[in-house]
């Protein structure tokens, strides 16, 4: 008769089914009992999610710890008190956790573990970007006078890693110097532009633009305007190319300053204007309604500020509408006719030479052949002629 298994023999079988179903999964692979990790990066102010997972596990726990091996979280049991740091999901298989509202102390190397015999671990880097602060420039006078030298600095404070600054001179990038310091986890990075200032940067404007992986939707950048001041410079523009009698005249004294240079003075021939009822004068305006001969003279516009004054002039003299178009005539007519005569005998000229040439070597040539029995040249042709003859006729006579 057989006896039923007392205590100890329940015992027995308990601790021997668990020893199989443990080399059971042994041999569904120990690599399935690794836990596995992902590298984090946020940015500084974000949320970073903590995911740890195993491709098997036995009923065994897994933990996250923190750099300074703290444990965040055991399963799902909370063992640190911190209210940025919240579970989102504990299974036998993944322990997810999240930190709110990260700081750069919240930077380092994370471990997750997984209580097997022996514990095995695997850890994560949590890479917290510093955000720059807006960039601020510094070392702009104003107003900047022309001529000066001046150096603008840039500066921003907190990136992580170091920051890039960029300068722009309106919408063309130009070059800086760049400076980067250590402070404590974060950089101040400082670029600095030098000027020679001129008239050219009045009212350009330098901006220094941050670039920086945190900031990759919303950049910073600082834009400064340059105002300079300068000595003016005049020029006068006028409205008719030949004055005439009786034709409306303006004179426009253009002159550029910083400082405006305004009022500008008007003078003729180092005087005051002399008959203002006909000039007239507005702004930087001289007008004259009706022009006669009396208004011929040399008309002189003068503009200065605080850094300089400048001056143009203008001569002016008025034409006689009818002596104008006769003497236009005339002369246009006597412009024709010189030019004709210029090439008639231009013509006359190369037929004369060509004829005198072809002339000139017949005579000598034929001179030549009559030299020897005649007493002068002209004989000496006339013998040539005729001995040519004679020679046309032998050749025939030979044919």
């Amino acid at each position: 008769m057989m006896q039923r298994p007392g205590p100890i023999g329940a015992a027995v079988r308990w601790r021997w089914t668990r020893k199989v179903m443990a080399s059971k999964g042994k041999a569904r692979g120990i690599s399935g009992q690794y836990p596995l990790v992902q590298n984090v990066t946020v940015t500084e102010g974000g949320t970073a999610n903590m995911t740890c997972r195993v491709e098997y596990n036995d009923n065994t726990s897994l933990q996250w710890s923190n750099p300074a091996q703290q444990t965040l979280f055991f399963g799902d049991k909370k063992a640190l008190r911190d209210n940025r740091i919240e579970l989102v999901h504990a299974s036998w298989s993944e322990l997810t956790i999240s930190i709110n509202d990260v700081t750069l102390t919240d930077d380092g190397m994370y471990t997750c573990s997984l209580f097997t015999m022996p514990v095995r671990t695997a850890k994560a880097y949590l890479t917290v970007l510093g955000v720059p602060e807006k960039p601020e420039i510094d070392g702009l006078t104003k107003p900047a006078l022309e001529g000066d030298d001046i150096t603008l600095t840039c500066m921003t404070q907190g990136s992580k890693p170091a920051a890039d600054l960029r300068w722009f001179r309106n919408e063309k990038e130009v070059k800086g110097a760049k400076e980067v310091n250590a402070s404590g986890k974060t950089f101040t990075v400082r670029s600095s532009l030098q000027l020679h200032v001129d008239r050219n940067d009045d009212g350009v404007a330098y901006t220094c633009k941050v670039d920086h992986v945190a900031l990759a939707q919303t950049p910073q950048q600082a834009t400064e305007v340059l105002e300079v001041h300068y000595a003016p410079r005049v020029q006068i523009v006028h409205s008719l190319a030949v004055p005439q009698e009786g034709q409306y005249l303006k004179l426009e004294c253009v002159s550029k300053g910083n400082p405006s240079p305004d009022p500008v003075m008007w003078t003729k021939d180092g005087g005051e204007l002399p008959d203002l009822d006909r000039m007239i004068v507005e702004g930087r305006e001289l007008t004259f309604t009706s022009l006669n001969k009396t208004d011929n003279g040399t008309y002189r516009c003068e503009a200065g500020n605080h850094l300089g004054t400048s001056s143009a002039e203008y001569v002016l003299y008025v034409y006689d509408p009818n002596a104008l178009g006769q003497h236009g005539t005339d002369h246009a007519l006597i412009g024709g006719v010189v030019a004709v005569v210029v090439f008639v005998t231009l013509c006359l000229i190369i037929v004369l030479g060509r004829y005198l040439a072809r002339h000139k070597g017949t005579y000598l040539t034929n001179e030549a052949k009559g030299a020897d029995d005649a007493p002068d040249a002209d004989t000496a042709i006339i013998n040539a002629e005729g001995n040519h003859a004679h020679a046309e006729e032998k050749k025939e006579y030979f044919i």
